[in-house]
């Protein structure tokens, strides 16, 4: 039997000595009646299982614009290896890693991912193409899907819906069978995926809902079973960059305070040994679709790391810059023709995306020469038929200063047009440092680590050193794209590295309290048997920036309704305030479920007391639980996608 919301009972016991069961909310059976909640600080050791031996490290930056993987076995951690150089390429682009983009056949199979699918596409007639489904930035739906579910719909470039977690497969799917590939090249025979431990990368402001679907698609990918969840480590990309960014040797990188090797130290030194216990610094993850900025202070001898104010950030990556320019090319054709473009000569589009991309690369601070983007023939031949003029006729007709038609087919851009379409991107990406940099617990940052790959933009860099004055040293290692991808190898070797971790929300149960006068609205009031009850009272897990240490669990102890009940199910809340009285308070959404699941364990004892442990310091919020009686683990699980 399932119990409802309306079902559960949860007693906060500071207010009430458990003389008394407490009674059902309103209808139906007594619900889950809780013992004792306390909140403890756990040695991670006892409860977790004997830990499997891996091989080798394996981890995968799923990148909205980019994506890659890289690798260290085990015996030799300082050896990180990344992926052998693919196929394909763009002039201007360094190829380490393979654009974000899948292709699948017109049967929705999969067909390539990277350069080859592009290539692919780009190749076939237009009357094919159209058939054809060709995905490219899709990892942002994953940011900004309300109510993400495993059912969540993507669109291909010929405007056909796919399943996201289909397409996430697909791409996690073609990482496995590359790096496997790569390492049974290097060992000489197959190479076993047990041998593996895997590390998927994600933005650290994403939210558990998005975490959670990048775990189910590498369940449905085999990358990993449900039966060994541990072999898959979900880590932060801030936190990863951080993790690299402190062992950075002075050759490695470039000191924009000063743009030379970092004085006062030997080139062989590390950044790491300029840093003393309790440094501050910030890491700047400039990535493709999102901009994550985390805190961290150095915890020495081990060079633990600690974070000092909760993940921040927002949707500001460098695909902004693509949208001005899509922008501003309706601004010029015109909306409807450039929507028209999209779909019927969606091959073209791409190519016309490639093209601004490079020039997007050239953009920089004190250039004075224009910019030139070669329009694809189609474009020019598909506008005069969409139209009946020329796309020379749209451009002097259109009021768009500092673009203009080139006699070799080209748009050409002045430097100040082309600075024009950062300048949104960038202005968020200040503002928020900007934030950041006055709250209180952002004080004396030493370091700034500019990571990602739109931290080669030198038009962002300057702005962040007109921003900081000084205030703090900015660094930026050499291979910048690529520092999140070897800072995730190093986590996978040691996921403990980060110590304390500070929550991003507030997240806690709905329960029953004695009522009291005074304190508790009238209208929450419920008499049950003679006694009076506040419902809807929010019991809190953890608050919203709290710091919490590896390891640290919450106990809550229930019991079922029934003897007979063989599921237990728990509503979770969570809200961005950082104090939370009610459920019911603006602001609190629904936003999990926490599931005990009890069937097979027959209890001696006529009250059954299944103790929950849940541990909020990880990158993933996990739920243990036992049946107190007889010590047998009872299965937990938290869902946050099923809403």
């Amino acid at each position: 039997m399932m119990t409802t919301e309306e079902d559960l009972v949860i007693d906060d016991i500071v207010t009430d000595a458990m003389a008394t069961p407490s009674p059902a909310k309103s209808m139906g059976d007594p619900g889950i009646t809780p013992l004792s909640p306390t909140h403890v600080l756990n040695d991670s050791e006892d409860n977790e299982p004997t830990r499997h031996y891996y091989m080798v490290v394996v981890a995968i930056d799923f990148g909205t614009t980019s994506s890659g993987y890289a690798y260290a076995f085990t015996k030799e951690p300082e050896c990180i290896h990344t992926m052998r150089r693919w196929e394909g390429g763009d002039p201007g682009v360094s190829n380490q890693k393979t654009p974000t983009t899948i292709l699948l056949s017109p049967d929705k199979k999969f067909h390539s991912f990277g350069y080859a699918a592009r290539d692919f596409y780009h190749d076939l007639d237009p009357t094919e193409s159209k058939q054809w489904l060709y995905l490219e930035k899709f990892k942002m739906k994953l940011h900004t899907t309300a109510n993400l579910s495993i059912d969540t719909d993507l669109h291909a470039a010929n405007g056909k819906k796919v399943k996201a977690l289909d397409i996430f497969a697909y791409a996690l799917a073609f990482f496995k069978e590359q790096a496997l590939k790569e390492l049974s090249d290097q060992a000489g025979a197959d190479f076993d995926n047990g041998d593996v431990r895997w590390v998927i990368t994600v933005p650290a402001i994403w939210k558990m809902p998005a975490k959670q679907f990048m775990r189910e698609a590498a369940y449905k990918a085999g990358l990993v079973s449900r039966e060994s969840p541990d072999q898959l480590i979900i880590a932060l990309e801030p936190e990863a960059a951080s993790i690299y960014c402190r062992k950075l040797r002075l050759h490695q990188m470039v000191d924009l305070s000063n743009k030379t090797a970092l004085n006062g130290y030997s080139p062989t030194e590390n950044v790491g040994a300029g840093m003393t216990q309790g440094d501050r610094y910030v890491v700047v993850d400039c990535g493709g679709g999102t901009v994550d900025l985390t805190v961290h202070q150095i915890r020495l001898p081990e060079g633990h790391l600690k974070e000092l104010y909760k993940a921040s950030g927002g949707p500001y990556g460098s695909i902004g810059i693509d949208y001005e320019f899509e922008k501003l090319l309706c601004k010029i054709f015109g909306q409807d023709f450039i929507d028209q473009f999209k779909i019927k000569r969606p091959a073209a589009w791409v190519d016309l995306m490639i093209a601004f991309e490079s020039r997007k690369r050239a953009a920089a601070p004190d250039r004075s020469n224009p910019l030139n983007i070669n329009l694809p023939f189609s474009f020019i031949d598909y506008y005069k038929k969409f139209r009946g003029h020329s796309v020379e006729h749209a451009l002097r007709k259109s009021n768009v200063d500092f673009v203009k038609w080139s006699s070799q087919g080209m748009l050409r851009m002045s430097p100040d047009a082309m600075n024009a379409l950062f300048k949104p991107t960038i202005d968020h990406i200040i503002q928020h440092l900007t934030e950041l940099f006055d709250r209180p617990e952002v004080s004396d940052i030493k370091f700034l680590f500019l990571v990602g790959g739109f931290a080669e933009s030198s038009l962002l860099q300057q702005a962040v050193q007109n921003m900081l004055q000084g205030r703090s040293r900015i660094i930026i290692p050499h291979d910048v794209g690529l520092t999140i991808l070897k800072g995730a190898v190093l986590f996978g070797l040691d996921p403990s590295i980060i110590k304390v971790r500070r929550s991003p929300l507030t997240y806690g149960v709905g329960v029953l309290n004695r009522f009291l006068e005074g304190k508790h609205p009238p209208e929450k009031m419920l008499v049950k048997n003679g006694t009076r009850w506040c419902t809807d009272v929010f019991d809190t897990f953890i608050s919203n920036d709290q710091s919490v240490a590896l390891g640290e669990t919450v106990k809550r102890s229930y019991t079922p309704a029934k003897p007979s009940q063989q599921v237990i199910v728990i509503h979770v809340y969570c809200s961005e305030k950082e104090s939370v009285s009610f459920i019911t308070d603006p602001g609190v959404k629904k936003c999990g479920t926490l599931k005990l699941d009890v069937s097979g364990t027959e209890s001696p004892v006529a009250r059954r007391e299944i103790q929950t442990l849940m541990q909020f310091g990880d990158t993933e919020i996990r739920a243990m639980a036992i049946d107190v009686a007889t010590s047998r683990t009872v299965k937990a699980s938290i869902d946050f996608l099923s809403q």
